[in-house]
């Protein structure tokens, strides 16, 4: 099932519905409550998709795939070091943006501004204490997050407030996808309609399970939390004028333009 938070013509809120094909099933109430179907259908082309979610806590997993430690580690001239534990950030919601907005490169940024394709985990349930095994079982489902990052700063500066949490630094959507299998996924990242990077989602360091059994034994999760998982390679450096195009198959895809900021 796909959840899809959108804003049709008639609406001065946004609302959730359910999407099937090119046709929003419009709901009463949101995905993580109690849903009753009103009847009234909307053409996808016709409505403005929203955020997915606006979620409670915004987690974020850094360092998660071998390749990308290697390749950030080589570009700033360290040996890599790969994590031998979780590790949980935090990201700010005034970064997220929905699919079709613009990412506004800030006028002092340098040209090391890229991207970073990486499966959103969605939260349906109130959750502690829970096992790997137990783990999905909080999960309503998952969507596409792009991590956007000025490298020079996130260098720089003693914590990412700048490097990755500026105004609209995180587009996320389209929807949320409920019927996922982890293993079967594959990230694929286009800028300008041409592939950058593809890799398998799930060929992490610290997988979905372990992150949310690490996070539960500390911290509830609730819902509408969602967690971003990391993600692989590296990004060619992104200037105004660029569209990325990030998809996972069997969920969707994320794509948002680049701009200067005036």
């Amino acid at each position: 099932m796909r959840w899809i938070r959108y804003t049709a013509a008639d609406q001065t809120t946004a609302a959730y519905g359910i999407l099937e094909a090119d046709t929003i099933r419009e709901v009463r109430g949101t995905p993580f409550g109690e849903t009753e179907r009103t009847g009234k259908t909307h053409r996808l082309a016709d409505v403005k998709i929203e955020l997915p979610v606006v979620p409670p806590t915004f987690y974020a997993v850094g360092f998660n795939y071998t390749e990308h430690i290697k390749k950030i580690a080589a570009r700033t001239g360290v040996s890599p070091d790969l994590p031998t534990q979780p590790d949980v950030g935090y990201r700010a919601n005034n970064g997220l943006i929905a699919q079709g907005e613009p990412v506004i490169i800030p006028r002092d940024a340098t040209d090391s501004v890229q991207y970073e394709g990486e499966l959103v985990v969605v939260i349906g349930k109130k959750a502690k204490h829970l096992s790997e095994a137990d783990a999905l079982s909080c999960v309503l489902g998952y969507t596409i997050g792009n991590d956007v990052s000025e490298r020079s700063w996130q260098k720089s500066d003693r914590t990412l407030w700048r490097a990755k949490n500026t105004d609209t630094f995180n587009p996320m959507g389209p929807w949320i996808e409920t019927d996922v299998r982890l293993d079967d996924l594959e990230t694929r990242v286009s800028v300008n309609g041409k592939e950058s990077i593809r890799f398998p989602t799930n060929a992490m360091l610290f997988g979905v399970e372990r992150y949310i059994a690490t996070i539960t034994r500390y911290i509830t999760l609730y819902p509408g939390d969602v967690i971003w998982m990391g993600t692989d390679g590296a990004s060619p450096n992104l200037k105004a004028g660029d569209v990325v195009d990030i998809e996972i198959t069997g969920i969707g895809t994320l794509s948002n333009p680049f701009l200067a900021e005036k």
